[in-house]
């Protein structure tokens, strides 16, 4: 048996070093400029939304304990990062304000305010930058004395009050001259409501980038401690999506689509490439998805260890989303991915 199985194994070889193959596939990887010049997936710096933490005062730059090399910062921080980003071929940024604690409640007050840091920081990047692609968060957990995306009542978020605020609050951002407002809350029929104010407000270049399939995730800690914004009772399960569904998320994109969003977004982005690649088969508007706080921090972590390569993961991951659908990322990586690219 040895014997025969030798020789077979020795026929074998014989043959295959005599076969003309027809398709050698490793021919477009055998070198860097063949591999640069079929690649399917190419990423750009103007691919990325860079999301930004801004803090009341003045020269503030506090790293985030949970999102190491991240940082809240003051306005005047803010403005020259957006600088730098815009040089880095960056063209939009996504702003999220930690408000005072005292100047929470449980209507949304300060988010409403036309002088409050939301609305400061939006005019003072647009006067710094003008060309940038200014774009604001719109929900209500960091102005929430609970940190839930609405309004409470007893027990529950009040979905239709919530609404109203946020549509007023969309139009105050857009009186401050964003670009584009991004509703990260989740409730029912928040795009109709917000795209209805915007045109009675004479707003009709403000576009409207919606959180379409958020999911409740695990993945959002850091980002909560970046804007002490963690829900103060239960959890955000009755508003954001199950991770266990797939069908809703098409569902939820759809409909925002017909209520007049200009981009739908999904939100986290590695644990949910299929949901992206989904989303981008039943569209025809622009798809976003966020790469969250979590997994910026999952490789900021294993790379600090020594057990991957920070810059190749940066790489690997942001072109994962890309390929999977999305045509813009919203990524704390975004300046280390810009540079990168550069080289």
């Amino acid at each position: 048996m040895c014997h025969t199985l030798e020789v077979w194994h020795t026929y074998n070889y014989k043959e295959l070093k005599t076969m003309k193959l027809i398709r050698r596939n490793r021919i477009l990887r055998q070198s860097p400029a063949i591999r640069a010049m079929v690649a399917e997936t190419i990423l750009s710096p103007a691919d990325f939304i860079a999301p930004l933490f801004i803090t009341e005062g003045s020269g503030v730059k506090e790293e985030i304990s949970s999102m190491q090399g991240y940082f809240r910062m003051s306005l005047d921080y803010t403005v020259n990062e957006v600088k730098e980003l815009y040089s880095l071929g960056i063209r939009s940024v996504l702003l999220f304000i930690r408000c005072k604690d005292e100047l929470k409640d449980n209507k949304g007050t300060e988010a409403l305010n036309p002088d409050g840091l939301m609305q400061r920081a939006i005019k003072a990047i647009k006067n710094a930058c003008p060309d940038i692609i200014v774009m604001t968060d719109v929900a209500l957990d960091p102005f929430s004395i609970y940190g839930h995306d609405g309004i409470v009542e007893g027990n529950e978020i009040a979905n239709d009050a919530t609404v109203d605020v946020l549509a007023r609050m969309s139009v105050s951002h857009a009186q401050a001259g964003a670009d584009i407002v991004a509703p990260s809350d989740m409730m029912d029929g928040r795009i109709i409501a917000i795209r209805e104010a915007l045109e009675e407000s004479a707003f009709t270049k403000t576009g409207i980038m919606a959180y379409s399939a958020k999911y409740a995730s695990c993945f959002y800690g850091p980002f909560r401690d970046a804007l002490d914004s963690a829900p103060g009772f239960g959890d955000k399960k009755t508003y954001q999506m199950d991770y266990a569904n797939r069908r809703e998320a098409i569902k939820e994109v759809l409909m925002d689509v017909e209520e007049g969003a200009d981009i739908v977004m999904v939100k986290p982005a590695m644990a949910y490439l299929d949901i992206i690649r989904e989303v981008r088969d039943n569209v025809d508007v622009p798809v976003s998805a966020y790469h969250v706080s979590g997994e910026y921090a999952m490789i900021k972590a294993a790379a600090k260890m020594g057990w991957l390569d920070e810059n190749k993961a940066i790489m690997e991951s942001l072109t994962s989303i890309k390929r999977a659908g999305a045509d813009l990322i919203a990524t704390y990586f975004a300046k280390d991915a810009a540079k990168l690219i550069a080289e």
